[in-house]
């Protein structure tokens, strides 16, 4: 038995799938996003590298076309002519601005268009014009801008050479004097309080202790205040007549500034005369009858010619008025063998020692 092609049925699906295909064409052309184009020049003034024809075209960066021509200007060889067709919907103006973007890791090349506001007449197709150096790279970008900078720099080789000379002489001083600024740099470090402090070493003033016995008391009660000084005095160190760092002296310390260091030995000296009837601190007896009042002058190491200790005392007793009872200058001074801290120290002990004495027998008989 002989079989029989049905060739009615395949002649049907041939039909079918040809009537497909056209439907699929025209579904693709109307409503698959292709539909009516509009095409328009684009012309560049300059390289275009890598654009190729079927490349993108971006509105606003959402893509409404494609590139379908491309060829160099006629009439200017340095000028690259392309033609665009892009969906009838876009709204491109003859004022759009047209540029060139490179996308993706490999940079490939799209065109680009934005904004625009003057409408075109319907019968024309504008031409786009793109902005200059719209296809440059971002790789010939950094060359243009290395090739200024190499420009520049060939422009102004001569103060750059001599800012490299005078940068080298400023390093070799600076090699040249490495200990002295060493130095400044310690000296500033130790001004500020910064590194390892010296130790201070602390000396106390001494009062005398042989007054003699107390052939007469005071016989009104007595106050000692802080004695003034003018601000120099107000200090711990020891002070040179001329100012001057002598060696020895960096890490000496009075046990108290100089006038509270004399308020309290003028009155352990006269403890150590009558302590029944020694005078206190101000501050300690209120508002007091009397009051023996100190003005401090000198208190230094006098180092010109021989060096000698100095004391001067400006003294005056008043009442609790005001009034100057008695007044009186006293002064003292001792001779140094050298000039060191044991040795400054026993100096002042011994002029303080007949300054109080003095003081203490004027007092009392004043009072």
């Amino acid at each position: 038995m002989e079989t029989r092609a049905p060739y009615v049925l395949i002649g049907a699906f041939v039909m079918a799938a040809i009537l497909a295909v056209f439907g699929f064409v025209y579904w693709l052309n109307n409503a698959g996003g292709i539909g009516p184009r509009t095409s328009y020049h684009v012309q560049f003034q300059g390289p275009v590298p890598g654009l190729l024809v079927g490349a993108g075209v971006l509105f606003n960066g959402i893509r409404v076309g494609e590139v379908t021509e491309l060829g160099l200007a006629q009439d200017n060889p340095r000028f690259v002519n392309a033609t665009i067709s892009v969906a009838s919907t876009t709204p491109v103006r003859t004022d759009t601005k047209v540029g060139l973007e490179f996308q993706g890791l490999t940079g490939v090349p799209v065109v680009t268009l934005e904004g625009g506001m003057i409408v075109a007449k319907p019968s024309e197709m504008p031409t786009l014009i793109a902005d200059p150096g719209a296809g440059q790279s971002m790789t010939q970008a950094a060359r243009d801008a290395l090739r200024r900078v190499d420009s520049v720099l060939e422009e102004n080789s001569g103060p750059l050479k001599d800012t490299i000379a005078n940068l080298r002489t400023f390093s070799d001083g600076l090699a040249r004097n490495t200990g002295k600024l060493d130095g400044i740099v310690a000296g500033l470090e130790k001004m500020t309080g910064g590194g390892t402090p010296a130790q201070k070493i602390t000396f106390d003033l001494r009062a005398p202790d042989k007054l003699g016995p107390a052939g007469k008391t005071l016989s009104e009660p007595l106050a000692i205040p802080e004695p003034t000084a003018v601000a120099m005095l107000q200090t711990q160190r020891m002070l040179f007549s001329p100012v001057k760092d002598y060696p020895g002296f960096a890490e000496f310390m009075w046990a108290d500034s100089i006038p509270k260091l004399l308020q309290a030995r003028l009155i352990d000296s006269f403890e150590n005369y009558d302590i029944a009837h020694a005078p206190l601190r101000a501050a300690d007896v209120g508002q007091a009858g009397n009051q023996l009042l100190i003005d401090v002058r000198r208190f230094h190491i006098a180092a010109e010619g021989e060096p000698q200790v100095e004391i001067a005392l400006s003294a005056r007793i008043v009442d609790k008025t005001g009034k100057v009872i008695a007044s009186r200058l006293v002064e003292a001074s001792e001779k140094l063998d050298k000039i060191e801290p044991a040795a400054a120290v026993a100096a002042f002990n011994t002029a303080f020692g007949r300054i109080a004495k003095e003081l203490v027998g004027w007092t009392v008989e004043a009072v």
